[in-house]
């Protein structure tokens, strides 16, 4: 029935029998005409109401509407694109793809391919959005774009007839997105129905759907959420009987949980199948003739005839290499030429490429099938001879070479903050990778010429293919928040190039101390099939393991497997018939898996764990908590403090969350960034983290600690030693095992650096350092790390790239000060119930002020009133202490000297400027003449021992004296006092 019956007929049928209240799947049209008023639309109102104005047009539109999975599916043409050859719109929930085909006039007469193109391409506007770019326009195809291209490529070109090499052309969009589903897999299906309703020659149609497994069950079609949680993403395309091709990525699935999967992938990919033929049928375009590209049986065997035995002889010596056999073979096709140019027969001259490669391809699948030999001479599931090598350039972060036989491929791992994460502008799934690999194939690794260009198709293919691979095995973001490129290089080709950098990466991310859980290595299978002339069936087939370039091209599989021990991570099949019985398939992932093993018994061989040396030279990453205050100091208006600092340095800085990543390419530069945020910003002071501290001022009870970036702790008299068992009294603090005067100012002076350790924070938020703390306790026999600091946090990630973390493992509770061990236990026990408690931290300067000073410009001195006993450090609230610690400490205080007990501050001991010896009490003045022992010899100056416990220092002239030793006697002159009270020295002028 005519377009035009069908529409007058509805024009007599009532409302209720009107095609949309039975929900018709499908209808008919195939012409966009002009409206008249003897025809009405597809919603024509009833009899009696007003028809639409003259001059409107219809669309007459083909549906078919059904369901894969739990989504429902449609179909549609007629619409869009109607001048393309064939154009079919899929959509699934708010995702609509459009898919047109269109192929040349006329073919090339001297072209012996299919010159097929697909372009897939996802605009902006399909998600609602404007590029980013500078013209606000999409550019070149991106990487996911070329990927989609690959996909639908595939599993349609099989499918086209032997000799038909005219050019064909699929180009695919995105119209909308919902962001739910991935594209690509409805671009396959509508590429294959816009092929069904075209008048190109392709054995079609095709089915492709996704499946995923979540929680052991699986998912066909599953949305990018449920992507995210499934642990297989595998995507199926097949004929109604054969499959076509295989995409999988997952995380070390069984060969067996696989099959499976392919079982049930099948009859779901077989449902795209009928609503592409009833929608082909409807309004499909008849096939064309187009001519055929096909030599005769006539020209092949003569041919034959003068080829087939030389190079057979070629394929039996398995002493050819490479190239040796291909210069062998070229001059067979050579003599092969010059016998018919001598003969005139310009036919077998046109199609001598052609059938010289048939007669190859004839010989090699004979041997292998009949004899089982293989042209290396190997066996049928041999894998060539293996070369690893881990840590080839050391400089690098990570570095390996892998070699199978002839195929070699250098792979480098280079380290990089979260901020270096690539990003994405697809309209579905995450904005960044973290995780890069990227393939490269130069020419001379097959020894040709050639020129680079831009983005490749198939190095991208392959190094995403080997990306996959690897994914499986790399730490979770949560716990590897940096981003890693690999990059693999190929040094020299003869197959499987792509699973030689699966194996080449492994190694070098664990040669980069990347804590991968397993090695991972990929292997290539090959298949060579015995079909039926007629029927097309195989007969017999035989499965190849780790195949040559030579039996890729001449063979029908390229099915790559990548996995681990317990399972595969990464898959891609490529074929050249027009399908494989799917049982075929599935015995080949034994062959693959013993292969497997064996090379991974080899890379484990070379390296088994990841590295954890701690090379100087090596690139470093670390990481350190701030605060909001700290970033913005650190980054300065408009970033320019940051970009000061990267020039200063040559490290690179990134931030997310809080967190500062610092990128450094040796352990120098990263000790530069480090002192510049350090002295920008200082530390996050944590209990228990180890921080470097400069020596401000000293009081009786301990010293103040400038530390970077601004901040101030207290380093407690208790806290200076583990060798003195200290007891404060009155003004003085006594080494309780010799009753010797001991001072702060013996163990530290003004201006000392030292490495200090944060044992907590008082109820105001001071700070309190530890010396003794990162010092090995007496009598210990580990030398080289402190008893009581904490060990650096354990690194569970980039163990070999230096120091994550600034944070230290530790409990931060504060150390318990020693107590004399002489004397009877009770004493003892008594005494550590009365050991000095915590007291509050002050700063400097409300130390000074609460102090009394001496008249003139000597030295403050301590008074009876300003120092404190232990028991009045504490709260007034606090208990006193027991009885019998009372009467413990009249013990103690008992033996003490008078001198001890009665004693002030003494600064003297030296003489007057008249030689006269000082009084013990009075204070040193300007002009003071005395006779100093060198106490310390450091770096810029020494630090004196005036006598009565009294320090001084004295700074190093330039080009003046430094060769003193301690205990030299010097005459001296106090020349000036430091801001802290400390007396300066000089020489006397006679001196």
């Amino acid at each position: 029935m005519s377009g035009l019956a069908i529409l007058r007929a509805k024009v007599a049928r009532p409302r209720l029998a009107n095609w949309r209240a039975f929900r018709f799947r499908s209808f008919c049209g195939t012409h966009l005409r002009p409206f008249s008023q003897s025809m009405v639309s597809d919603a024509a109102e009833p009899p009696g109401e007003v028809a639409p104005p003259p001059g409107r047009k219809i669309l007459e539109v083909f549906r078919e509407e059904f369901e894969v999975g739990s989504r429902t599916i449609t179909l549609e043409t007629g619409k869009i694109a109607r001048f393309a050859n064939g154009s079919v719109v899929i959509g699934m929930e708010q995702t609509k793809v459009l898919s047109t085909v269109a192929s040349a006039k006329s073919g090339d007469g001297l072209r012996d391919f299919l010159p097929l193109t697909v372009d897939y391409q996802e605009k902006q506007f399909a998600q609602g959005v404007i590029p980013t770019t500078f013209m606000r326009r999409e550019g070149a195809p991106k990487e996911r774009e070329l990927l989609c291209g690959r996909l639908i490529d595939r599993p349609i070109r099989p499918l086209f007839p032997p000799g038909f090499y005219h050019e064909v052309q699929v180009m695919v969009s995105v119209l909308s997105s919902d962001g739910k589903q991935d594209p690509d897999v409805m671009a396959a299906n509508a590429t294959s129905a816009a092929l069904m309703l075209s008048d190109i020659p392709w054995n079609g149609p095709i089915g492709v759907v996704r499946l995923g497994r979540i929680d052991g069950q699986l998912v066909f079609n599953p949305t990018m959420d449920e992507l995210s949680l499934s642990d297989l993403n595998l995507v199926y395309a097949c004929t109604r009987d054969k499959t076509l091709m295989i995409d999988v990525q997952a995380r070390e699935i069984t060969e067996r949980d696989l099959e499976a999967a392919l079982k049930l992938a099948h009859p779901e990919a077989v449902k795209y199948i009928e609503p592409q033929i009833t929608l082909a049928k409807r309004a499909g375009k008849g096939k064309k003739e187009y001519k055929l590209s096909l030599m005769t049986e006539k020209t092949l065997e003569k041919i034959s005839s003068l080829t087939e035995a030389p190079i057979e002889t070629v394929f039996t010596d398995p002493t050819y290499g490479k190239f040796e056999r291909g210069e062998a073979l070229d001059k067979i096709a050579q003599d092969a030429k010059l016998v018919l140019e001598e003969q005139g027969d310009e036919e077998s001259l046109k199609f001598l490429p052609k059938a010289v490669d048939t007669v190859r391809k004839k010989v090699v699948r004979r041997r292998i099938i009949e004899k089982g030999l293989r042209v290396d001479g190997r066996r049928l599931d041999e894998v060539r001879p293996l070369h690893c090598e881990a840590g080839t350039y050391p400089i690098l972060h990570g570095s390996s070479l892998f070699s199978r036989g002839d195929t070699q491929v250098l792979c480098t791992v280079t380290l990089g903050a979260p901020g270096d994460a690539q990003r994405l502008d697809s309209i579905v799934g995450p904005p960044t990778k973290r995780f890069m690999l990227h393939y490269s194939f130069p020419p001379f690794s097959i020894n040709e010429i050639g020129k680079r260009g831009g983005l490749n198709r198939r190095e991208v293919g392959h190094g995403t293919l080997a990306e996959k691979a690897l994914l499986a095995v790399l730490p979770p973001e949560g716990d590897f928040p940096y981003t890693v490129r690999v990059n693999s290089e190929v040094m020299a080709s003869d197959g499987s190039t792509s699973m030689a950098s699966v194996c080449g990466g492994s190694m070098a991310l664990m040669d980069a101390g990347i804590p991968l859980r397993v090695h991972v290595a990929g292997v290539s299978v090959g298949l060579v099939t015995d079909m039926d002339s007629l029927t097309g069936e195989i007969t017999d087939y035989r499965i190849l393991t780790d195949i040559l370039g030579l039996e890729d091209h001449l063979g029908d599989m390229d099915f790559k497997i990548a996995g681990t021990r317990r399972g595969i991570s990464a898959i891609q099949l490529d074929i050249k018939p027009a399908g494989i019985p799917l049982g075929i398939i599935c015995e080949s992932l034994d062959h693959a898996r013993k292969a497997r093993l064996q090379i991974l018994d080899r890379m484990e061989d070379e390296i088994s764990t990841p590295r954890t040396q701690d090379d100087t030279n090596a690139p470093r990453l670390a990481t350190m908590k701030l605060s909001s205050y700290s970033l913005r100091r650190l980054l300065g208006p408009q970033g320019s403090q940051k970009k000061k600092i990267e020039e200063e340095t040559g490290a690179r800085f990134a931030f997310s969350d809080g967190t500062l990543t610092i990128v450094a390419k040796d352990q120098t530069v990263m000790e530069k960034a480090q002192d510049k945020i350090d002295s920008l910003v200082g530390r996050e002071i944590e209990v228990g983290g180890i921080y470097r501290g400069v020596i401000g001022s000293i009081k009786e009870y301990g010293a103040f600690v400038e530390l970077r970036g601004g901040q101030q702790g207290l380093l407690h008299i208790s806290e200076l030693s583990h060798e003195q068992a200290i007891l404060r009294t009155s003004n003085t603090c006594i080494d309780a095992s010799s009753s010797r005067v001991s001072r702060v100012s013996d163990m530290v002076s003004v201006g000392e650096e030292l490495s200090l350790m944060c044992i907590g924070q008082d109820v105001r938020g001071n700070i309190k350092l530890s010396l003794k703390a990162t010092m090995s306790p007496p009598g210990s026999e580990d030398k080289t790390a402190p008893a009581q600091a904490p060990a650096k946090q354990e690194i569970s990630v980039w163990a070999s790239v230096g120091v994550v973390s600034d944070e230290l493992a530790g409990d931060g509770s504060e150390k318990k000060n020693k107590l004399p061990e002489e004397g009877d236990a009770a004493a003892a026990a008594a005494a550590a119930e009365y050991s000095v408690p915590s007291i509050v931290i002050r700063s400097a300067a409300e130390c000074d002020s609460s102090e009394e000073t001496t008249s003139g410009e000597g030295i403050p001195l301590a008074t009876e009133k300003n120092s404190r006993s232990p028991r009045a450090a504490r709260s007034k609230n606090s208990k006193a202490p027991s009885e019998e610690a009372s009467k413990i400490r009249n013990i103690i205080r008992s033996t003490l000297p008078p001198s001890v007990k009665t004693q002030k501050r003494s600064l003297g001991g030296g003489e007057e400027a008249g030689g006269k010896s000082r009084g013990g009490a009075k204070p040193l003045k300007l002009g003071d003449r005395v006779t100093a022992k060198v106490y310390q010899v450091r770096a810029h100056g020494l630090v004196l021992d005036l006598g009565g416990g009294v320090k001084g220092m004295y700074k190093f002239e330039e080009n003046g004296r430094r060769d003193f030793e301690t205990g030299d006697e010097l005459r001296l002159r106090c020349s000036s006092f430091s801001s802290k009270g400390i007396p300066v020295m000089s020489f006397l002028d006679d001196d």
